[in-house]
């Protein structure tokens, strides 16, 4: 907090003398109060606010002892007149200077305010450049979430595709067990499609043996029956005194037609049951058959389908490892743009933080030309005041043995926070010299 003070003092006569010259002063760290009886202060500042000067109208006054000894004493008018000019010509001499410190500085002042506005002109497009940048940043924030959302569907997908490949893994790992059980299924009936061939060559083995058992059996019966036809045939006559024998022939026909008859029985029995064996095998085996037709067909689908589900599962695997490198390069590339963004940004709030101190110390700089102006113009006034008490004052055309000489210092206190001022105190007392 800055405090600012100002003072001013006049010295009256109430004998009609000329009043002596106020002075101002004002400082920022102190208070200062200055009212000497014989030199009148004035302060003024250059333009910018730099190079501050003091000026001091040094006068002398003689001590009366008429007067009680509070008073002053003149010695003659012709003194006292040329006291007065030479007062004039300072004051007026003072007062042009001063004039053209006030017309530099409101010169200065106008410069200051035009290049101001000018600077406030060229640094007028930064605020527009400002929403360009604020909205390309909007649009790549869009992006920057649509890619998200891109990226989200993305990964959506690969899971689904995870969970496609994971179904078809299971759907082909229970095709693998049912192929692997139609396998087995086959082996089985190719053993028994071998032990029916076994049966069957045996049994076919077996019909060639009674084949050639009952061809031997017939060359056999043929051998019996010639012996006994050469037997039958010889010229031996033997008479019994017994009753009437046999009839040989009879009885071997009749043999012979039970033992054909049964050799026929058996021949068609081991027929029929020939036959309905190698029916029934021929219709296992037909039936085995077209179970093992069946089988390969439905191995043959299952590798076409096993093999498909492997094709569109590389596709798929291809598929997610794109996706994945995809989605690599769009995060590494949005994250350079991200980074580049916030370089971007950071290089604009330098840049705004930096107008916003020029901007502070221009205005800090106004304020203080502002300042030096108005105390210009306040001692300006004051230098008027006094010519214009001096014009108007009446000359003394006799001495004046005693005076009385009174000073009124008026205090002003101003509490400065940040530029602006918050609080304004004045205080006034008049004193006797």
């Amino acid at each position: 907090m800055s405090r600012y003070s100002t003072r001013s003092f006049s010295n009256r006569s109430s004998d009609g003398l000329p009043s002596m010259p106020s002075a101002t002063l004002m400082s920022s760290s102190r208070l200062y109060s200055s009212a000497a009886p014989h030199r009148a202060l004035s302060i003024y500042g250059g333009a910018g606010g730099q190079g501050t000067h003091i000026s001091s109208a040094s006068y002398s006054m003689p001590h009366s002892s008429a007067g009680g000894g509070d008073g002053f004493s003149l010695s003659s008018d012709s003194s006292l007149a040329t006291n007065g000019k030479q007062t004039m010509i300072n004051l007026n001499d003072r007062l042009a200077i001063y004039l053209e410190k006030v017309r530099t500085l409101e010169a200065s002042n106008s410069t200051l305010e035009k290049q101001i506005r000018e600077w406030y002109e060229k640094k007028g497009p930064a605020v527009r450049d400002y929403s360009g940048y604020l909205s390309t940043i909007a649009g790549l924030r869009a992006q920057i979430s649509a890619t998200s959302h891109e990226n989200a569907k993305i990964l959506l997908q690969i899971d689904n595709a995870k969970l496609a490949a994971d179904d078809f893994r299971m759907k082909y790992e229970a095709e693998l067990a049912m192929r692997q059980s139609v396998e087995a299924d086959i082996a089985g009936l190719r053993r028994v499609l071998d032990e029916l061939s076994l049966a069957r060559s045996s049994l076919e083995t077996e019909i060639e043996g009674l084949k050639e058992e009952l061809v031997y059996l017939k060359k056999n019966h043929e051998e019996d029956l010639h012996a006994l036809r050469a037997q039958m045939g010889g010229d031996v006559n033997v008479e019994v005194d017994s009753a009437p024998g046999v009839d040989l022939a009879k009885v071997i026909a009749e043999i012979r037609s039970q033992y054909e008859g049964i050799a026929d029985k058996n021949r068609l029995d081991m027929d029929a049951w020939y036959k309905n064996k190698f029916d029934a095998l021929n219709q296992q085996v037909s039936s085995s058959t077209e179970a093992l037709q069946s089988s390969k067909t439905e191995v043959s689908e299952l590798k076409r389908t096993i093999q498909s589900l492997q094709i569109e599962l590389q596709s798929l695997l291809s598929l997610k490892h794109a996706l994945e490198g995809t989605l690599s390069d769009t995060e590494q590339r949005y994250a350079a743009e991200l980074q580049q963004l916030q370089s971007i940004i950071f290089k604009l709030e330098n840049e705004l933080n930096q107008v916003r101190e020029d901007m502070r110390r221009q205005s800090e700089d106004y304020k203080n030309l502002l300042d030096i102006k108005t105390r210009l113009e306040m001692e300006i006034a004051e230098y008027r005041r006094l010519l214009d008490g001096e014009e108007r004052a009446p000359v003394p055309k006799e001495p004046v043995v005693t005076s009385t000489t009174t000073r009124k210092v008026k205090t002003i206190v101003e509490e400065v926070v940040d530029g602006k001022v918050v609080s304004t105190h004045v205080e006034e007392v008049e004193q006797k010299i």
